[in-house]
């Protein structure tokens, strides 16, 4: 072993070892390798260590005091002087055996033997390669086992990453050495000295402030690049733990010469203002004062500010409770009592900003238009509480931007999603550090008037924590009849929401809280036809983005086949979020045509567009064709809207079972099992011997395994497939249903009707199967909406297979006939 670079122990000496003794060497490159060529011997004593995980290349000094560890030590000091190192599991066992160690250590040499003064042994030991134990060979005297080498994994020389990572840890190990109070700074000089890659990694890892578990998985990991990584974060942590130590002991050093400081400070100050005439603070309550006499406050509110006035009065400007006094009357003196902006109730005017602002949604502007109007009648009426139901991307947020603009108001949007502490809606008490009022408060203090048009926006998402339930603070707020006094703790006085125009937004309501739903009134925003979306395009999102990117109106140009190309083979959505960022990638193209002036054609044809946005991603086609018995293209509702849902079956032999897959809820699978269910009941008006469902597996499968999917709106999709998979009759083309079923057959009505419809007609469907009951349902959508769409209208299951299913079967069916001659026969084939 070359000793052209040595490395001397501190430790040692600690423990008595003569300070003459012979430095060790350090490992070098061309140590490792010649170690790496070392065979392994087959069986090897195993020295079990507390407390401590050996390394290759490391020297440790070691302690023996078990008779069987100096009974180990001295035979092997007197043959080969090689033994094997393991930890063991527990350090408190004091005789471990093959089971108390772990299974992987390391080949070590021993360097020197010394008898200590105490009776002792200590020995000092060099790490070589790493092994894995295989057998137990003898536990007495002591352990003995078979091991085999384990290969190590290196990088590359040339391997840029790793050599950053052992660059990384070089440096902060020297930074940890130079803040380290209790490290030498020696140290430092034998990291430095350090050529091998792996010894550096093995050396730090070693001698790092770990626990004995992670020193044994930084052994275990092969990779001795991921190994360097391991250790790199643990380098960090321990840097931060020792700047954080640093830190408090430099603050503690310097607390009382700090507050020595500013107590000198305070009296220099003090005596200052008492030469200038009077104490800055009795000005600041003087201007309170003056302030208090022009608020619009009840004689309650000017009572109880008027006492804690005084009380900041009797205070000392230098305790933390003066800020918090002082604080709390500033909110008193910001808050908008009693101020209200004039409403504009021309009704006129409100319906030109709501058809100027958004295209569509007849229904929900006529509803809003009616609250105005009862309103404008009854000016002294408690406002409502209107929440704004439908998919992403419908214009929920912007309708009450509208409204506010429409009467007038000043409007303000609180974002409730993922808000789950109470006191983000009530506010914190005042006599806690940093107490700060609820966001209702805090948003009236900004709009400085005492009835603006409020959005409580994603009301559906609320959270619940042990902080409290936020959903329920909103019922006070959101109640007409108790949020003329609404309480917040910040406050410890009632405020006036009566005056209010709260407006709530969701994607789905069955997250809402019963409770906080009932307060509100229920307006359900549904989604855009194509028609619908080419204006909205061509109206608002067109032109905004055009403004947005710096671009004139001439430089592009879209006519209304371009834009419905964009829609239906880029965009599948009930909104218009997705198609806005579509545009947003025309747009920007151009506009790095103008920056890069580059010739270009403004008015964009197909192929333009392709180029731009890539191949259609969405096959408006791909529900068309059932050509395969057993499968049948159902209606879904989703919080974006309606969707196609594909549902196929399939059989194998087996015994009977049902399998579902798809990712699907429990109401689902229920459904899967009522339709398998009613077709056993009534196998024999299906032409099926009963005799076929104890012989073959089903399976049921509802693609995109990864949305989760459930509801009652498949059940007639379900029982249609497995019907067409047993009698092996395809279900007729351009044909789609929805609808609940019942074990006898019924046919039960489902909502999203319009969203489903609006689904099927991007999904070029041609006719929908529905429960009779939802005909009402039909009736109220636009006729527009149901162009060039045939409703069947159905309340028994035997009217759905006779409307859904060819009357031949497939052919060439390999297995399955359905008839009840051929079946029983086929099957013992």
């Amino acid at each position: 072993m070359s000793k052209s670079k040595l490395f001397s122990i501190d430790s040692l000496s600690s423990q008595g070892i003569d300070e003459d003794a012979e430095l060790i060497p350090l490992m070098t490159t061309e140590d490792e390798e010649a170690i790496e060529r070392e065979d392994l011997p087959e069986e090897l004593p195993i020295l079990s260590l507390r407390n401590t995980v050996l390394f290759p290349g490391v020297v440790i000094p070691i302690t023996a005091g078990r008779d069987q560890s100096i009974k180990l030590i001295n035979d092997a000091n007197n043959s080969n002087k090689t033994i094997g190192v393991v930890a063991q599991i527990n350090d408190e066992e004091e005789d471990p055996g093959y089971e108390g160690v772990y299974k992987i250590g390391v080949v070590a040499r021993i360097l020197r033997v010394l008898k200590m003064p105490d009776g002792n042994t200590t020995v000092i030991i060099q790490g070589k390669k790493r092994f894995k134990i295989t057998e137990a060979l003898q536990e007495q005297p002591y352990l003995k086992c078979k091991v085999e080498s384990l290969k190590e994994n290196r990088p590359d020389v040339l391997d840029v990453e790793f050599n950053e990572i052992i660059q990384n840890i070089k440096e902060l190990s020297l930074q940890i050495i130079k803040e380290s109070p209790n490290i030498p700074s020696e140290a430092s000089f034998a990291i430095k000295n350090i050529e091998s890659s792996s010894f550096l990694v093995n050396f730090i890892s070693s001698n790092m402030n770990l626990e004995v578990q992670e020193k044994q998985r930084l052994l275990e990991t092969s990779d001795l690049k991921d190994r360097a990584l391991s250790t790199l974060k643990f380098m960090n942590v321990e840097k931060q733990k020792l700047q954080l130590r640093n830190d408090i002991q430099s603050r503690v050093q310097n607390d009382m010469s700090q507050q020595q400081r500013e107590y000198f400070l305070h009296q220099q100050m003090k005596t200052i203002q008492e030469e200038l005439g009077g104490n800055s603070s009795e000005s600041d309550l003087e201007e309170m004062r003056l302030r208090s006499k022009k608020m619009k406050w009840s004689a309650e509110v000017k009572k109880h500010f008027d006492k804690e006035l005084a009380k900041l009065q009797r205070m000392n400007p230098q305790v933390a409770e003066y800020t918090i006094q002082r604080n709390y009357l500033d909110l008193f003196l910001d808050l908008p009592w009693n101020t209200f902006s004039k409403d504009q109730f021309d009704l006129k005017r409100a319906e030109r900003v709501l058809n100027r602002d958004h295209y569509g949604l007849e229904d929900v502007k006529k509803r809003i238009i009616e609250y105005l109007a009862v309103l404008k009648l009854r000016n002294d009426m408690k406002s409502p509480i209107i929440c704004l139901y439908g998919p992403p991307g419908v214009g929920k947020t912007s309708l009450g931007k509208s409204v506010a603009e429409a009467l007038g108001r000043e409007y303000v949007r609180i974002s409730l999603g993922g808000l789950r502490d109470e006191a983000e809606i009530r506010g914190h008490r005042k006599t806690y550090i940093g107490a700060m009022p609820g966001r209702i408060i805090q948003s009236l203090k900004k709009a400085k008037t005492s009835n603006p048009v409020f959005v409580l926006d994603e009301i559906d998402k609320l959270a619940n924590s042990h902080q409290g339930d936020p959903s329920s603070a909103l019922l006070e707020v959101l109640d007409p009849e108790q949020n003329s006094e609404f309480h917040d703790n910040f406050l410890e006085l009632g405020y006036d929401l009566s005056k209010v125009m709260f407006i709530a937004t969701s994607n789905t309501l069955n997250t809402i809280q019963p409770a906080l739903r009932d307060r509100m009134e229920i307006i359900n925003v549904n989604g855009y036809t194509v028609e619908e979306k080419i204006e909205i395009a061509k109206r608002h999102l067109l032109p905004k983005q055009i403004n947005e990117h710096g671009i004139k109106k001439t430089d592009i140009k879209l006519g209304k086949k371009q834009l419905e190309k964009v829609i239906e083979n880029y965009t599948r959505e009930s909104g218009v979020r997705g198609l806005e960022k579509q545009l947003a990638k025309l747009v920007r193209n151009i506009a790095k045509h103008l920056a890069m002036e580059e010739s270009y054609e403004p008015k964009l044809n197909f192929e333009a567009i392709e180029n731009i946005l890539g191949k259609p991603k969405v096959n408006k086609n791909q529900y068309e064709n059932n050509e395969v018995a057993g499968v049948v293209t159902g209606l879904a509702w989703t919080s974006v809207g309606g969707d196609i849902l594909f549902i196929e079956s399939a059989l194998s032999r087996g015994k009977g079972n049902l399998n579902i897959t798809g990712n699907l809820g429990k109401v689902m699978k229920e459904s899967a099992t009522i339709a398998l269910e009613y077709i056993k009941a009534n196998a024999e008006e299906f032409g099926l011997d009963y005799r076929i469902f104890d012989q073959y597996n089903v399976h049921i499968h509802v693609p995109e395994g990864a949305t989760p999917k459930d509801g009652p709106s498949a059940g007639i999709t379900m029982l249609t497939s497995l019907v067409s998979l047993f009698t092996q009759r395809k279900v007729k083309r351009n044909l789609a249903m929805t609808g609940e079923i019942t074990l006898r057959g019924k046919v039960l009505p489902v909502g999203g009707i319009k969203e489903k419809i609006l689904a099927a007609k991007r999904a070029n469907i041609k006719e929908i199967i529905l429960c009779k009951d939802n005909e009402r349902d039909i009736n109220e959508i636009k006729e527009d909406y149901v162009k060039g769409l045939q409703f069947h209208y159905v309340s028994e299951m035997s009217e759905v297979l006779d409307l859904a299913l060819l009357k031949q079967k497939v052919k060439n069916a390999k297995e399955l006939k359905v008839s009840t001659s051929q079946t029983h026969s086929n099957l013992n084939k």
